[in-house]
């Protein structure tokens, strides 16, 4: 069936609904016939690679986002592809992937200069490389994006916060992982003392997330459960971490709920690229 330039555009807006609902094989075919009709469609590729993460095919997903990446008409676009491509391999838990993808987006807003954009690149990729497993990679992209975000031009009081805060925020999980317990407690308190100055009270919701996470690898899983109970419930690494806690107190039944909850995510961010495969795993 052939489509209008106007038919398909309109057909390939329906498809973040049909996602959103979870009708992935629908959303899909909408997408599909998208980039039938308009092969260097952006929306249409990328939508294609955001559906075949979520169905978990993952190679077929990246065919997608190169090829939204080549149809990207500004440098902002490409670099926003190229954002949608890392999240791809972190799908996969592939952080060599998600590095070579996120880079040149990395590259682009510090030479803009948009040292904020930068620094969220490098963060999102330090944590795509975090829950991967690649806890070296890891804190070197966050330590990129703490010195990338300092270098705004009269940075302000509340933005030098939020750059410490998340600095502080990813060596406590680093640490944690690494079993360095003291070290992980010791970017806790730093954590906590940067919130305490009251310059990013929006920052406050993720502290109970980092309380929950050092005392879920520090094996204090009551401790782990009080804290993740208090971070963002509709977060679906949230989800999985409870979960996950659930299972290491030996109640599989809450577990299984939580792993089902972060498995329905149909969102393709950061905290969904590790939590919507190892649930959907765990529920096999």
């Amino acid at each position: 069936m052939a489509f209008q330039a106007g038919q398909q555009t309109a057909s390939v807006a329906m498809g973040p609904q049909l996602v959103h609902d979870g009708r992935l094989e629908e959303a899909l075919e909408v997408f599909r016939r998208g980039v039938e009709a308009s092969p260097k469609s952006v929306a249409a590729n990328n939508g294609a690679g955001v559906v075949l993460d979520l169905l978990g095919r993952y190679t077929e997903a990246r065919q997608y986002f190169s090829q939204a990446i080549k149809a990207a008409p500004t440098p902002l676009e490409k670099a926003q592809a190229q954002r949608a491509l890392a999240i791809s391999f972190g799908f996969a838990h592939d952080c060599r992937g998600a590095e070579k993808a996120d880079r040149n987006a990395y590259e682009y807003f510090r030479a803009a200069p948009d040292f904020y954009s930068a620094g969220e690149v490098a963060d999102e990729l330090g944590r795509l490389c975090l829950d991967a497993g690649d806890l070296d990679t890891a804190y070197g992209w966050y330590r990129k994006g703490h010195d990338a975000g300092l270098q705004e031009t009269n940075i302000p009081p509340n933005r030098q916060d939020l750059w410490d805060f998340r600095w502080a925020h990813a060596r406590a999980r680093i640490a944690a992982r690494r079993g360095k317990l003291d070290d992980a407690r010791k970017y806790v308190a730093a954590a906590q003392a940067i919130l305490s100055k009251g310059n990013s009270p929006e920052q406050q919701v993720f502290f109970p997330y980092l309380t929950g996470y050092v005392a879920f690898y520090a094996g204090d899983y009551a401790a782990a459960l009080a804290g993740l109970q208090n971070a963002v419930q509709t977060d679906p690494f949230i989800q999985c971490l409870i979960a996950q806690t659930y299972d290491k107190l030996g109640d599989r039944v809450k577990a299984l709920e939580y792993y089902a909850r972060a498995a329905s995510t149909t969102a393709h961010s950061v905290p969904a690229a590790f939590a919507r495969p190892f649930a959907r795993a765990k529920l096999k």
